[in-house]
Protein backbone atom coordinates (compact mmCIF):
# COMPACT_ATOMS: atom_id res chain seq x y z
CA UNK A 1 0.00 0.00 0.00
CA UNK A 2 2.80 2.43 0.81
CA UNK A 3 4.38 1.64 -2.57
CA UNK A 4 1.20 2.81 -4.31
CA UNK A 5 1.12 6.03 -2.29
CA UNK A 6 4.78 6.67 -3.08
CA UNK A 7 4.15 6.19 -6.80
CA UNK A 8 1.20 8.57 -6.71
CA UNK A 9 3.24 11.15 -4.83
CA UNK A 10 6.01 10.96 -7.46
CA UNK A 11 3.45 11.31 -10.25
CA UNK A 12 1.90 14.45 -8.78
CA UNK A 13 5.28 15.93 -7.88
CA UNK A 14 6.57 15.47 -11.43
CA UNK A 15 3.49 17.12 -12.92
CA UNK A 16 3.69 20.08 -10.54
CA UNK A 17 7.30 20.84 -11.42
CA UNK A 18 6.63 21.14 -15.17
CA UNK A 19 5.29 24.49 -16.40
CA UNK A 20 1.79 24.35 -17.79
CA UNK A 21 1.01 24.79 -21.46
CA UNK A 22 -0.43 28.24 -20.76
CA UNK A 23 2.69 29.24 -18.82
CA UNK A 24 4.89 28.18 -21.73
CA UNK A 25 2.75 30.22 -24.13
CA UNK A 26 2.97 33.28 -21.89
CA UNK A 27 6.74 32.86 -21.59
CA UNK A 28 7.04 32.66 -25.36
CA UNK A 29 4.90 35.80 -25.64
CA UNK A 30 7.16 37.63 -23.22
CA UNK A 31 10.24 36.48 -25.12
CA UNK A 32 8.90 37.68 -28.48
CA UNK A 33 7.20 40.88 -27.27
CA UNK A 34 10.10 43.13 -28.28
CA UNK A 35 10.47 41.48 -31.68
CA UNK A 36 6.89 40.97 -32.87
CA UNK A 37 4.13 42.51 -30.78
CA UNK A 38 1.34 40.97 -32.87
CA UNK A 39 2.73 37.46 -32.45
CA UNK A 40 3.13 38.06 -28.72
CA UNK A 41 -0.52 39.11 -28.50
CA UNK A 42 -1.59 35.99 -30.41
CA UNK A 43 0.37 33.82 -27.97
CA UNK A 44 -1.27 35.56 -25.00
CA UNK A 45 -4.71 35.01 -26.56
CA UNK A 46 -3.88 31.34 -27.08
CA UNK A 47 -2.82 31.01 -23.44
CA UNK A 48 -6.04 32.65 -22.28
CA UNK A 49 -8.10 30.35 -24.51
CA UNK A 50 -6.23 27.32 -23.13
CA UNK A 51 -7.04 28.38 -19.57
CA UNK A 52 -10.73 28.82 -20.45
CA UNK A 53 -10.87 25.30 -21.89
CA UNK A 54 -9.04 23.74 -18.96
CA UNK A 55 -11.25 25.37 -16.36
Amino acid sequence: MSNLIAQLARLFTAKASEPSHAARLMQAADDSAGLDARHAQELRAAASAWLRVVR
